[in-house]
């Protein structure tokens, strides 16, 4: 069985992508991996290129800025990577620059792709999720946060990124079949330094705003709001090894009040439905479960 990752990046420095924590977290998994690495203002070729230069293979790109439309340039550069890998590969493990894929579900996953590697009905594997928020000690609790998401596919060229690359789809629009893992991937986008996290904010605008984008328009500068979030709930479990150095150099103070939450009536049913039911009414599917 041949595993080769895959993922793309741009200015990892600039806006403090843990990107090297993420490739690293799926390293031990991979017989290699590809990452598209797009023209930056900072070392980030650099950065990806020393962390293990045996098993990165590194696709130089140029994003293309006129896709503005609700983040559709990440799928493009995630499309790019993935129609970089070889014929052989069985499984391709996708990671995103903020998602870090913890260290104790490695056995699972890959017992897992030995176990469905030749089922023509699975596309993919689905993973569990857990969104950080403010800091390494606050989750999202709201709806608004994906539960699961496909990060494992079958070497298949017909799949492709879907809108702004959070998942996956095939040939003519069609979900992908999957088997659900008992693995969690850290989502990390919403936890950096408070400059930083305004400052990759202003830069994402520009690819979610379509044509309301004006180039010139004057942007805030100043440290990122992370008091404006609905729900959140502490967090008191471990995080990947990979990201330890990360979290003990953390140099912001977030704290939140988790009594104070201004989510619906209609989400605190969803929630009471979820902890009795484990499943959540209405969630979001972009993968059909076989």
């Amino acid at each position: 069985m041949k595993v080769t990752g895959f993922s793309f990046i741009k200015n990892a420095v600039k806006f403090q992508y843990p990107i090297v924590e993420a490739l690293q977290s799926i390293l031990p998994l991979c017989d290699e991996v590809v990452v598209a690495v797009g023209k930056s203002e900072d070392n980030t070729r650099e950065l990806v290129a020393a962390i293990d230069p045996q098993k990165i293979k590194i696709i130089d790109t140029v994003w293309d800025d006129s896709l503005r439309e609700e983040g559709r340039v990440l799928a493009v550069e995630t499309d790019k990577a993935f129609q970089a890998i070889g014929k052989d590969s069985d499984w391709c493990f996708y990671i995103q620059g903020d998602e870090v894929l913890h260290d104790q579900y490695y056995d699972d996953v890959y017992k897992n792709m030995q176990r469905w590697k030749d089922a023509k009905n699975v596309d993919g594997l689905l993973f569990k999720y857990r969104h950080f928020y403010g800091s390494y000690d606050y989750l999202g609790a709201s709806s608004k946060w994906y539960r699961h998401e496909i990060r494992v596919i079958k070497n298949d060229k017909s799949i492709y990124a879907y809108r702004d690359a959070q998942g996956f789809r095939k040939g003519n629009n069609q979900k992908l079949r999957v088997k659900p893992l008992d693995a969690y991937i850290h989502h990390y986008g919403w936890v950096r330094e408070p400059k930083a996290m305004q400052a990759k904010a202003n830069d994402f605008g520009r690819h979610w705003s379509g044509d309301n984008w004006k180039e010139d328009e004057k942007v805030y500068t100043g440290d990122f709001d992370y008091s404006k979030i609905d729900a959140l709930e502490r967090y008191t479990g471990s995080h990947p090894k990979v990201m330890q150095q990360r979290i003990q150099a953390a140099n912001w103070k977030f704290d939140f009040d988790l009594s104070y939450n201004k989510i619906t009536i209609k989400e605190k049913a969803k929630n009471i439905v979820e902890k009795l039911t484990g499943k959540r009414p209405f969630d979001y599917k972009n993968y059909i479960i076989v």
